[in-house]
């Protein structure tokens, strides 16, 4: 190790870590194969197990309650969503030097919505407003007597205030810093959720969507549901939608004018904790985030 410098707290995960944990842990599926997802995004590794299931393994500190969360609420959920979602099967336990539990799903087919196929869509804009209605529609309540909610409640939008700050002038010459802090502003100025609190997906972005012959199928990853002020979720106006159907998104959801800011206000700092992080070394990162900035400097 160099001198200095701070070692990786990530986990190795490879096929052979994947192999050991399933086969030891759920010998049912011990001769399935296992195929790597690649790529899988930014907080799980993910295994194709045989044909109707899937493996997540956390790769960070961040998304290891993501396991337990879904097994707890997404059966609950899944009645009353018009939209397929994941349907949890088992919870790994650590081992093998691996610390954090893992998942084991149901696999659904499907392909990453993209925006070039959707981004014109009123239909897939108009069913994604109904998938947030019919979710924010479950009631907090709808889980056994007594269950505490602690772990489920959605952050403040003015917590990323610093961070956003700091990222508009990193980004400045990039985009409007100007027109950035305006958005910003009015977003943090906004009224606040005054009604009570509702279910969130809280990572409802495009690349969290499944489609099947370029219709939508289903929402995956659900590591940020949460419950409080469902604005978080209007990021995906903004990472998918063009104008013509963000307009119709909006309408069928019956967003009034100060949860559309604050809307505008995640998917700003979202799309630039994404840019300022990885842009310059991944290419495809640049250009979703890019456009998710810029969408949200249209509105």
């Amino acid at each position: 190790m160099v001198s200095g410098s701070t070692p990786d707290p990530r986990p190795a995960i490879d096929a052979a870590l994947a192999r050991r944990l399933v086969d030891t842990q759920f010998p049912q599926w011990a001769g399935l194969p296992l195929e790597l997802l690649d790529p899988a995004g930014s907080d799980h590794v993910i295994y194709r197990l045989g044909e109707d299931l899937s493996v997540r393994l956390p790769r960070h500190a961040g998304a290891i309650d993501q396991a337990v969360k879904e097994s707890a609420w997404l059966p609950r959920l899944a009645p009353h969503l018009p939209l397929a979602i994941p349907v949890p099967v088992a919870v790994g336990e650590p081992g093998f030097g691996y610390p954090w539990r893992w998942a084991v799903s149901r696999w659904l087919d499907g392909e990453v919505a993209t925006v070039p196929a959707l981004e014109n869509s009123s239909r897939a804009a108009v069913q994604l407003a109904e998938f947030l209605v019919a979710l924010q529609a479950y009631a907090p309540g709808g889980g056994p007597a007594g269950e505490a909610y602690d772990d489920l409640a959605g952050r403040p939008l003015a917590d990323r205030d610093r961070a956003t700050r700091a990222a508009i002038a990193e980004a400045d010459g990039v985009f409007d810093a100007a027109a950035m802090t305006a958005l910003w502003d009015a977003a943090l100025t906004a009224p606040a959720w005054n009604r009570p609190p509702v279910w969130f997906h809280g990572d409802f972005h495009t690349g969290n969507l499944l489609t099947v012959d370029g219709r939508l199928s289903a929402v995956i990853d659900f590591g940020g549901l949460g419950i409080g002020d469902p604005a978080c979720d209007l990021t995906i106006a903004f990472t998918l939608m063009s104008a013509g159907s963000r307009a119709a998104f909006r309408a069928a959801l019956g967003v009034d004018d100060a949860t559309w800011a604050r809307g505008r206000g995640w998917a700003l700092a979202t799309g630039l904790n994404a840019y300022t992080s990885y842009a310059a070394v991944n290419p495809r990162v640049a250009a979703q985030t890019s456009r998710q900035i810029t969408e949200a400097l249209i509105g």
